[in-house]
């Protein structure tokens, strides 16, 4: 396919709506009963402390996209300022991301609709996710900015609504009948490992803050405004979280009131609201979830078409393309076929297995600010040494705390999924005899 130039037109503003609607507000919702148990109810520190460490990350992003303005992954930056095999690997766990994050929405939305619909089977929930937004990306679905704003906007207006009631029940005595949270506050020592293991979960709600910088090519200024983007974003996303996070804290204290704990929210909303809130926050919460799957099996799709257009992949499968409607459709299968596995995973796990690809990929930007700017450039006098040194180094060690706090089943599996990558690399170099090729993401 004959490949055309990018206009440069979008905006700051254009920028960072793109990346709040990618990220979905409303995914804090999701996730929010798996933190608390996961957490012992200290759920605004996991999303805290996973909001201080994807600043730090988000700060060496936007430096390496400054660098690199015309290529937005983590797998171009540590190709380019470490090696082209260690970027191969890099390259290679993002792919878990891609292949299985419409797994992880599909998940969450089925064990919200399996709540307020308990005649219907969880895993029927995940069948029907699959199967629709399969059928609608084989057809072609063009998501323009303006349907992503409305999304969002949407997505906005439910949470408020739904804090204000909390705000207006904990106020005439629910919970803890006040707005200051006596059990959030006594945090103790002992709880933090707890937090940590619950950051490494809640940092699955800010993936889509480093999606910005596929969109370097078609931004005015992109030096400047991507990497503003990119902080915008994770700020004004770990606002949102730790906001829904300790209001809902302090609305539902005790989860004993709680009949399941993955689908926690629908539950509170129904407590808080009637019938009124947990429809509209069942329609936001679905709306949202759909949007976001369609974008990633969208995405899964596109990224399996360039490495078999690229010959990483077999080209006759992966690599094809349906003339009738132009879409990848045997990858587009493929990620639907793989969403299957949801119907045997928790939304722990799943999310978990996610972020193994995530901090690993979040670790090697950190390092590769290191290798670049103060190591290549040598740009290490007064403040650079801040921003080269210290700054990322600093995120590079809290993206591995995170890291080493995730699910055990994640790791093995995830652990699992990078040998195989080390072993196809191992043979597609001819045991490092030559380069690998371009993984194209």
């Amino acid at each position: 396919m004959e490949q055309g130039k990018l206009k440069q037109s979008l905006s700051l503003y254009q920028v960072i709506m793109f990346g709040l609607a990618y990220m979905a507000p409303m995914i804090v919702f999701g996730t929010y009963g798996t933190l608390y148990a996961t957490t012992s109810g200290y759920v605004p520190y996991a999303y805290l402390f996973a909001t201080i460490a994807m600043l730090f990350t988000a700060y060496s992003y936007g430096k390496m996209a400054k660098a690199f303005p015309s290529a937005g992954s983590a797998y171009t930056f540590v190709s380019k300022s470490l090696h082209p095999s260690l970027g191969f690997m890099v390259g290679w766990t993002i792919m878990l991301d891609y292949l299985f994050l419409p797994l992880v929405i599909w998940l969450i939305g089925a064990e919200y609709l399996t709540t307020a619909f308990p005649f219907m089977p969880n895993w029927s929930w995940i069948i029907i996710f699959i199967i629709i937004t399969t059928a609608i990306n084989i057809i072609g679905i063009n998501t323009t900015t303006s349907m992503n704003l409305l999304i969002m906007l949407f997505q906005i207006l439910v949470i408020i609504i739904f804090l204000g009631l909390c705000i207006w029940n904990v106020v005439h005595g629910m919970g803890e009948g006040s707005l200051l949270s006596r059990h959030i506050f006594a945090i103790a020592g002992h709880h933090m490992s707890p937090v940590l293991a619950g950051a490494s979960i809640a940092c699955y709600s800010f993936l889509g803050f480093d999606a910005v910088t596929t969109l370097a090519e078609e931004t005015k200024n992109p030096s400047k405004t991507i990497p503003r983007a990119i902080m915008l974003i994770t700020i004004i996303g770990g606002f949102i979280f730790v906001a829904v996070a300790y209001v809902l804290s302090i609305t539902v204290p005790n989860f004993n009131v709680i009949h399941n704990t993955e689908s926690a929210a629908f539950e509170i909303a129904k407590i808080v609201g009637g019938n009124f809130l947990s429809a509209l926050f069942l329609s936001g919460l679905i709306l949202a979830q759909f949007a976001s799957g369609l974008s990633a099996q969208t995405s899964g799709a596109r990224i399996l078409y360039a490495m078999g257009r690229d010959g990483v992949l077999n080209k006759r499968i992966f690599g094809f393309v349906d003339k009738k409607h132009q879409t990848p459709i045997f990858n587009l299968i493929f990620i639907g076929i793989i969403g299957t596995i949801g119907v045997f995973m928790t939304i722990s796990t799943s999310t978990s297995f996610i972020n193994f690809g995530a901090f690993i990929s979040f670790a090697f930007v950190n390092i590769s600010v290191i290798a670049y700017y103060y190591i290549k450039l040598k740009q290490r006098e007064g403040f650079k040494k801040l921003s080269y040194l210290f700054i990322p180094a600093i995120g590079c060690i809290l993206d591995i705390s995170l890291f080493v706090s995730l699910d055990i089943h994640a790791l093995i599996l995830g652990s699992a999924w990078t040998c195989i990558g080390f072993i196809y690399l191992l043979v597609l170099t001819k045991c490092f005899s030559k380069l690998p090729p371009s993984l194209a993401i």
